[in-house]
């Protein structure tokens, strides 16, 4: 039992640590707390593009991570089904402090009509991943709500614990600084303790333009990843941002 809880847990610890608006990925959705973000007016002909998965399929093939490896675009059934699990993480979690819930929410829930597309590649040597979310809505309004809604439980979320039948994750958040060409942006370096003990870092790194999210994730050990690999994750979104 507690050999399948605990990846569980990492897993709806996840749904917390990255960041984007509501559904950019299974379970990697919201601002995330302790980010820094800005906001600035979106203009009109992005606020009112659409796109289909195809079209976000389509940007995030197009990307390349700091290696110059082109991403492995996740099938949309897994996208799916990683949004499915993390709703059904969220019925027995528990989640302190309790206004952290609100970000849960947030990210397990995809608006109607909405699209998205995400991709992936690893470092073997250094045993780091880096994933992608491009995440579309019809209503730019529905995107800056769900950010700001996230963005609200910011100071009671720096530091929060999900727990599992048992099992806890602790994560800490600090705000980074980026310079992501987006209406709003935000980034964090998290530092998630595991059940086990383990510590695993995260840099998570969003940008909002128009009707159109686009957000990148690094993960792995403490000495892997660290506030210093913002750069390559900005440029990542901004390559999504432009691409649309």
């Amino acid at each position: 039992m507690h050999r399948r809880i605990a990846p569980a847990a990492l897993t709806l610890a996840a749904v917390f640590a990255a960041t984007g608006c509501g559904g950019a990925a299974p379970g990697d959705s919201s601002t995330q707390p302790g980010t820094n973000a800005s906001s600035a007016p979106a203009t009109t002909a992005a606020a009112a593009k659409a796109y289909s998965n195809e079209d976000l399929t389509s940007i995030v093939s197009g990307l390349k991570d700091a290696q110059g490896q082109s991403l492995t675009v996740v099938p949309a059934a897994q996208i799916d089904q990683g949004l499915i699990a993390a709703r059904e993480l969220l019925k027995t979690a528990v989640i302190t402090p309790k206004a952290c819930a609100v970000l849960a929410d947030n990210n397990s829930q995809v608006p109607e009509g909405s699209t998205y597309a995400a991709g992936a590649s690893l470092a073997a040597k250094a045993k780091t991943a880096t994933i992608v979310t491009v995440f579309a809505v019809k209503d730019p309004a529905v995107m800056a709500e769900q950010f700001d809604k996230s963005d609200g439980a910011v100071d009671n979320c720096s530091t929060f614990t999900v727990e599992l039948e048992g099992q806890k994750i602790t994560s800490e958040m600090k705000p980074i600084e980026t310079d992501v060409q987006a209406d709003r942006s935000l980034g964090a370096l998290t530092v998630q303790t595991l059940p086990t003990g383990q510590k695993q870092a995260m840099v998570t790194v969003t940008g909002v333009k128009g009707t159109l999210a686009a957000t990148a994730i690094k993960r792995g050990a403490v000495n892997a990843v660290t506030a210093a690999s913002a750069p390559e994750l900005v440029q990542l979104v901004n390559a999504a941002l432009a691409a649309g």
